[in-house]
C-alpha cells in the first residue's frame, strides 16, 4: 500500500527537534558520499494567470541509502515579484482551485522502488528550512547566545525562531517586518508558542542591534541585512542568498553555505517576465563571491571545517539553495511514524506502478 498523508498529518508527525536531528545525521551520509542529491531545477514560462506572473515547475530529489528511501519534491507554482516596502519579494499565488498551492513530496523505497508515501510539501518545507538554519546556529553561533534578532514575520520566520530555540537557550527575540500589523501579530503569537519574550520593533536595525544571532526569514529578493549592522561575536543567518548584502558576507570571519550549488538549473521560456534574473537580485546576488571556497553545513557537522573558534568572531550561514536530500531524510522519519501511529490513508500501490516497461 502507498500512504497518502496531509499537511496536518506531517505537522503531527515531525517536530523541529526531530527534523534537526534527522538532517544532522543525514548530512553525515552526504558528506561521506553515501547519500546523493540533485541540484534543484526550475522551468519558468509565461502564464495566462496574469501578465506580470510566471509559471514555475520546480523539482529536486535525493536518496539516503542508509534510510532506504529516495524522495522527489515537485512544485507547480504561479509566481509574482511585487515590491513591498523597500524590497522586491517573491510571492507565490494560491491559484489552484480553492485558492490553494501545489507542492508534493513522493517518497520511494530503495529496496524495490515502490512509492511509499505521497504528501504535500508545505509543512515539511517550513520545518526543513528552519532546521537547516538551526544547524547553522548550532555549529556557528556562540554557545552563550541569548538574544535573537529576526527580520521577517511570515511562515519562514516562525520556523527560524523555533529552530534557534531548539539548539540555543534563547531568552529574547526581536522581530521586524515592514507591516506593523504583521510584526505585532507575529510577536504576540510566537511569544505564546515559544514562552519567550518576542517583541516587535519599528526598524530592522532595532531588531539586530545587540543581538547574538541575526536571522533573516523573508521572501525578499533584495538584501535586508547590511554590513554596518554587524557586531563582534554575531552570527548571521539567511534562508536565501540575496537576504544578506555581499559586503556583510565578506565582512564575516567565517562563512558556511548549505551547498556549493549557487542557483537552481534555470530554464526560462521566451517572454516570461522573470524578474528574479534581474541584475543583483535573487540568484544573481553575491555573484562575485566564490561559493566553492566556503565549507558546507555537512563539512561543519563531520568536522572538516570549524564554524567558530572565538567569541569575537563574526560567523555567517547562507542557506543558499535547498536540497531534495532533505525531503528524503525527513520523509523517512515522517513515514516511519505514520506507519507506527496508523496515520494517513492507504491506497493500492498498484495504482502507482505498472506492468509496462518504462
Amino acid at each position: 500500500m502507498t500512504l497518502i498523508l496531509s499537511n496536518d498529518d506531517v505537522e503531527k508527525l515531525l517536530t523541529m527537534p526531530d527534523c534537526v536531528e534527522a538532517l544532522e545525521q543525514a548530512y553525515k551520509e552526504l558528506a561521506f558520499g553515501r547519500g546523493v542529491t540533485r541540484q534543484r531545477s526550475d522551468c519558468i514560462t509565461p502564464t495566462s494567470h496574469a501578465p506580470d506572473a510566471v509559471y514555475g515547475l520546480k523539482s529536486m530529489d535525493g536518496v539516503v541509502p542508509a534510510l532506504g528511501v529516495g524522495a522527489i519534491r515537485i512544485n507547480s507554482d504561479i509566481v509574482t515579484n511585487p515590491k513591498i516596502g523597500n524590497t522586491q519579494r517573491r510571492v507565490k499565488v494560491p491559484a489552484a482551485p480553492g485558492n490553494r498551492y501545489v507542492g508534493l513530496v513522493l517518497l520511494f523505497s530503495t529496496a524495490n522502488g515502490e512509492p511509499l508515501a505521497i504528501f504535500p510539501d508545505g509543512v515539511l518545507q517550513h520545518i526543513r528550512v528552519g532546521a537547516t538554519n538551526g544547524l547553522g546556529v548550532k555549529y556557528m553561533a556562540r554557545e552563550d547566545s541569548r538574544v535573537l534578532g529576526l527580520l521577517g514575520s511570515g511562515w519562514q520566520a516562525e520556523t527560524q525562531l523555533t529552530a534557534a530555540l531548539t539548539v540555543r537557550d534563547i531568552k529574547e527575540a526581536r522581530c521586524y517586518s515592514p507591516t506593523r500589523e504583521n510584526r505585532e501579530a507575529f510577536a504576540a503569537r510566537m511569544s505564546e508558542v515559544t514562552g519567550i519574550d518576542v517583541r516587535p520593533v519599528e526598524h530592522p536595525e532595532d531588531a539586530v542591534r545587540g543581538a547574538d544571532i541575526a536571522m533573516c526569514g523573508s521572501n525578499s529578493i533584495d538584501p535586508i541585512f547590511f554590513k554596518d549592522w554587524i557586531e563582534p561575536g554575531m552570527h548571521l543567518s539567511s534562508i536565501k542568498k540575496p537576504e544578506i548584502d555581499p559586503a556583510a558576507i565578506k565582512a564575516a570571519d567565517r562563512v558556511a553555505v548549505h551547498t556549493h550549488d549557487t542557483a537552481p538549473i534555470l530554464v526560462v521560456a521566451e517572454g516570461a517576465p522573470f524578474q528574479e534574473e534581474s541584475k543583483g537580485k535573487s540568484w544573481n546576488a553575491a555573484k562575485d563571491l566564490d561559493f566553492s571556497k566556503f565549507p558546507t553545513i555537512a563539512d561543519l557537522i563531520v568536522g572538516r571545517a570549524k564554524g567558530r573558534e572565538g567569541d569575537k568572531e563574526v560567523t555567517c550561514f547562507l542557506n543558499n539553495l535547498g536540497l531534495g536530500f532533505q525531503f528524503a531524510a525527513a520523509g523517512a522519519v515522517i513515514y516511519k511514524r505514520a506507519v507506527e501511529q496508523g496515520a494517513g490513508h492507504d491506497l493500492p500501490t498498484d495504482w502507482f506502478t505498472e506492468t509496462v516497461h518504462p
